[in-house]
């Protein structure tokens, strides 16, 4: 047996229990890691509330359809199933999922087709396991963005999960990044690489004209209506939440048509691929994950209210030998 953290009805952190369930067993194509180290993230946030009942569609209309929460994870591989070849028993690997979950558990089933790579020669598990929801989030909207060399790039919020990784990423792909972060975090954030770094509560962020080629608000607490008068021409505009009334999808749709300054709102995927590229970020130096604490797994609960409070810095982890 092994202790999992399960849920089988959305709401508050509350609906989470600590539980015994049986060790899986991988099938054709699949493996069995045993866990080390997992998080708890926006994304399991909003998954286990249904906040946005549009998320219902891919977890379940009236109950969870997979009962194990977790996305992220880091471990060892212990089995394979039936053709596998890209891994080894031994072999130590992270990864990301969101379609079938199962991290936060002391074993889970990787299926070949999932997001994940081996993890860097010297890295703790506890690192790793944070490598793969922020900066996939990241990856997929600066690349829809066409972030690229001398791309002026404003990152807003960049001590979350997501904004840590993208001015991280985005100096990574030669952009002129600017971050917006609290005053107690600005040194932290000049470590990104990042050139000018701004007080979110300062003149100088009041003052703000740009102009920007992209906005990347990765905290969701800006509006369109803030973004556009500091967008060159052509301009993006892009967001981690559906802002007021969901309105920045529909932007999405409209702005376009217009010809100038316009919202993205990418629908971000994460593949085999981009744990390699973040794996290759990772391993040269060019992305760490900024880490906010590293607790028990009986706390899950207890990181799933704190998560969504909006107060962590980068990425809370769960170390499963604590």
């Amino acid at each position: 047996m092994m202790k999992a953290a399960i849920y089988e009805r959305y709401g508050s952190p509350d609906v989470i229990r600590i539980e015994d369930r049986p060790i899986p067993t991988p099938g054709p194509g699949e493996f069995l890691l045993k866990v080390h180290a997992t998080t708890v993230n926006r994304t399991d946030t909003g998954l286990r509330s249904a906040l946005y009942v549009v998320s219902r569609l891919l977890t379940g209309l009236l109950r969870p359809r997979h009962q194990i929460l977790g996305t992220e994870f880091a471990g060892e591989v212990v089995a394979l199933g039936e053709g596998v070849t890209d891994v080894a028993v031994g072999d130590r690997v992270f990864g990301y999922n969101d379609a079938h979950f199962g991290a936060n558990a002391e074993y889970m089933i990787v299926k070949g087709a999932d997001a994940y790579a081996t993890i860097p020669n010297g890295m703790e598990y506890t690192t790793a396991a944070a490598l793969g929801e922020g900066s996939h989030y990241a990856l997929c909207d600066l690349r829809a963005a066409k972030v690229g060399v001398g791309t002026r790039l404003l990152v807003y919020g960049a001590t979350g999960a997501i904004g840590s990784a993208a001015a991280q990423i985005g100096v990574a792909l030669g952009a002129d990044v600017t971050a917006v972060c609290g005053a107690q975090h600005l040194e932290l954030v000049r470590g990104f690489g990042v050139r000018n770094v701004i007080d979110h509560t300062s003149p100088t962020f009041q003052q703000l004209t740009g102009p920007f080629d992209v906005i990347f608000d990765a905290v969701g607490k800006r509006r369109w209506s803030w973004a556009k008068p500091l967008l060159t021409p052509k301009g993006v505009y892009m967001s981690t939440e559906l802002g007021p009334w969901g309105q920045n999808p529909l932007l999405a749709l409209i702005t376009p048509l217009l010809g100038g300054r316009r919202v993205l709102f990418p629908i971000p995927t994460a593949t085999k691929e981009d744990m390699a590229f973040i794996r290759g970020l990772a391993e040269s130096g060019r992305f760490t994950p900024l880490i906010d604490r590293v607790v028990p797994f009986d706390q899950i609960p207890e990181m799933h209210r704190y998560a969504e409070t909006g107060m962590k810095v980068g990425n809370i982890v769960i170390d499963m030998h604590l």
